[in-house]
């Protein structure tokens, strides 16, 4: 068990890294795609969570599904509304008559 956890935070470590590399690297004119696709995988975690903690049963594992349900919830609608008010910022203007 001691070797999956050591294996799992070196996965985890060095996908911390390699996305701060990505998402740094990323201009400015590209967040708006990107925040969008983010909320697309929060959106397959969202399925993923409502899978697990659905099995009926109380357990440890049904707690964080739940848990993750509405975190993962949060950062959907969030995103979405951060999205929506970029996209905002890059229509035309009425003119008041």
């Amino acid at each position: 068990m001691a070797e999956g956890l050591i294996a799992g935070l070196v996965v985890f470590t060095l996908a911390s890294f390699v996305g701060f590399e990505v998402i740094n690297k990323v201009p400015p004119t590209l967040h708006t795609p990107l925040m969008s696709g983010s909320n697309a995988i929060s959106g397959i975690a969202v399925l993923g969570a409502i899978l697990i903690s659905g099995q009926g049963s109380v357990t440890v594992t049904s707690i964080l599904g739940t848990i993750a349900i509405a975190l993962a919830t949060i950062n959907v609608v969030a995103g979405f509304l951060v999205t929506d008010r970029m996209l905002q910022m890059f229509k035309k203007k009425e003119v008041k008559a």
